[in-house]
């Protein structure tokens, strides 16, 4: 297989990760610095809101200052790792905790410093709160443990609109009249699991560039020195062809290991596999805000790229980025991956017979595809997949020489904002923005390959 096949596996392997991101709206959070912990309403037996004048029983007063105590506990915490104060971030933790809990938690402090944060901050949610904890402890067992639901919301300065949260899966233990964080990972086993971020697998170097950023490890410099260098130049591209109307910020994750990679993307991804992937937490189609937006490298198989292919994956995965309040889970395939194809390849020097050689090597054999790829060509392995890709992209080149760029960015965001309808319905789409049919479409396409690859 040759490297541009290889690269093209690397890419196919990581299509659907852009569309995991869920439809939860978020508000935007102010622009000064956020760092505190939310507090819960306080609740009466039944749990409902209690009233303020109200006879308050023991044991609903002690829930309240259970409550505050924690949400301080939490709030002292984000406060100092806002200001890198160490000694006030050890002074949140357990002090009969699990000395290697103390140990990662102190690496994971330092290993934030550098790291240009606009916000962070907790949530606790009181009213989802796990029971029968007593287990968790054997020797000195603290006088009480509570698990409420906790939410780390964090947002990098310079790149994030918005804070994305994530998971944490903290047990909390009082000893005597104070509070202390005591664990990360005992909830693990009832479903309540911390999310780890890039500064728990090592200390994080930041490269800025004047629209983004890298976030790397000392491991692989040398890659984050090639992402940076060309960053700006990719979101300029990008810009382009899309458009001006998107943050035109985007920071870029270089883990080190599988683990950290697989923290980042999932683990759904045969992660061996993948050059780069585009990820999201939550999108607001509404206001245009996309959480958590990233473009994550995989340092095993991405440092093998060549200077042209490191800029069509970069290209290709920021086209994501940019375009991800405007697409909706479900929308075709071989329009998203086609398009953020195009972006990539545009200018990149590669010809279309070194970035389609499966696709001319079908040609040669059977003549051109009859149809546009399916979702499930996408889902394939092989050279099936390989021939989605190739098959996608020289659509949307075609379409751009036919019709024009400003039209395919127009079908673009047609298409991709109905989501998973009809075929029907994506002929009508078809219809209104290039007065044409699929099988005009196709006819055209046809003939535009054998000109190409002839």
């Amino acid at each position: 297989m040759t490297r541009q096949g290889r690269y093209r596996n690397w890419l196919a392997a990581a299509v659907a990760a852009v569309l995991l991101a869920g439809l939860t709206v978020v508000s935007l959070p102010s622009a000064d610095p956020v760092v505190s912990a939310e507090p819960a309403p306080a609740l009466d037996p039944n749990g409902r809101p209690a009233p303020p004048d109200a006879a308050v029983e023991p044991s609903v007063e002690l829930g309240r200052s259970r409550i505050s105590s924690v949400t301080d506990l939490l709030r002292r915490r984000a406060d100092a790792v806002q200001n890198r104060d160490l000694p006030a971030f050890m002074s949140t933790l357990d002090p009969l905790a699990d000395p290697k809990f103390v140990a990662t938690q102190q690496a994971m402090f330092a290993n934030l410093r550098g790291v240009p944060l606009r916000e962070w901050r907790y949530r606790i949610d009181s009213t989802d709160s796990l029971s029968e904890l007593d287990a968790l402890f054997g020797e000195r067992p603290p006088d009480e443990l509570w698990a409420p639901r906790v939410e780390l919301s964090y947002a990098f300065d310079g790149v994030d609109r918005a804070a994305t949260s994530r998971p944490m899966g903290y047990l909390f233990a009082r000893r005597g009249n104070d509070w202390f964080l005591t664990s990360d990972t005992a909830l693990n086993d009832r479903g309540r699991k911390t999310w780890r971020g890039p500064w728990d697998f090592g200390h994080c170097r930041v490269d800025k560039t004047e629209f983004g950023m890298v976030l790397s490890h000392g491991g692989n410099q040398a890659l984050a020195n090639r992402v940076a260098g060309e960053l700006d130049a990719a979101i300029r591209a990008v810009s382009e062809v899309w458009g001006q109307q998107w943050t035109q910020r985007v920071a870029v994750m270089l883990p080190e290991t599988t683990a950290e990679l697989q923290a980042m993307v999932g683990t759904e991804f045969a992660v061996d596999a993948i050059a780069a992937v585009a990820v999201a937490d939550r999108v607001d189609h509404d206001s245009d805000i996309v959480e958590g937006a990233r473009v994550v490298f995989n340092p095993r198989t991405a440092s093998r790229l060549s200077a042209s292919s490191l800029r069509v994956v970069l290209r290709h995965e920021i086209t994501h980025i940019a375009a991800r309040s405007d697409t909706v889970d479900g929308a075709p395939m071989w329009l998203l991956e086609g398009f953020a194809d195009y972006v990539g390849y545009r200018d990149s020097g590669i010809s279309p017979r070194e970035a389609a050689p499966d696709l001319a090597r079908q040609l040669r054999n059977s003549g051109p595809p009859l149809a546009l790829p399916t979702d499930a060509d996408f889902r394939a392995g092989g050279s099936r997949l390989d021939v989605a890709y190739q098959t996608a992209w020289t659509t949307m080149l075609y379409l751009s020489q036919r019709y024009g760029e400003a039209k395919v960015v127009e079908l673009y965001r047609r298409l991709a904002g109905v989501g998973r309808v009809p075929d029907g319905v994506v002929d009508g789409v078809l219809r209104d923005v290039l007065d044409t049919d699929r099988a005009e479409i196709i006819r055209g396409w046809g003939q535009f390959l054998r000109k190409t690859f002839g």
